[in-house]
């Protein structure tokens, strides 16, 4: 409880949660367990919009937002995947959340941080000399 008052990385802080229950109205949620609310009416909005917000599951990390739902939160779609889902093309992957910094990060070949082996080097390098 006492986390949830002033920490918001791990979830939405209680003045969050209360700004959202009293403004919006629940739109749905992606397959990551994010909640995605809209405002009942432009009263307190940056316009004529209304506003759009996210609830993350576990750390919040904007990464974690699928492509339909990034579309919807930036008012490029009018109706929420919820109501009508973008179609999907064969070739399209899964949406993955950025990796960096976890132990999921990809390193390029030399890396230190890579697990595989350094190449050794060849005949063709020469040390720097002032």
């Amino acid at each position: 409880m006492l986390a949830n008052m002033f920490t918001w990385w791990s979830s939405a802080t209680i003045g969050t949660l209360w700004t959202i229950g009293r403004l919006g109205k629940f739109v749905g949620s992606d397959e990551f367990g994010n909640k995605y609310y809209e405002a009942r009416d432009t009263k307190e909005s940056y316009g004529d919009k209304k506003r759009r917000f996210v609830i993350y599951k576990g750390y919040a990390d904007a990464s974690k937002i699928p492509p339909d739902w990034h579309g919807w939160m930036h008012y490029v779609y009018d109706t929420p995947p919820s109501d009508t889902p973008l179609p999907r093309k064969s070739w399209e992957q899964p949406h993955l959340p950025n990796m960096s910094g976890t132990p999921l990060a990809q390193y390029p070949k030399g890396s230190l941080n890579a697990q595989t082996e350094r190449q050794k080097s060849t005949g063709d390098y020469e040390a720097w000399k002032p």
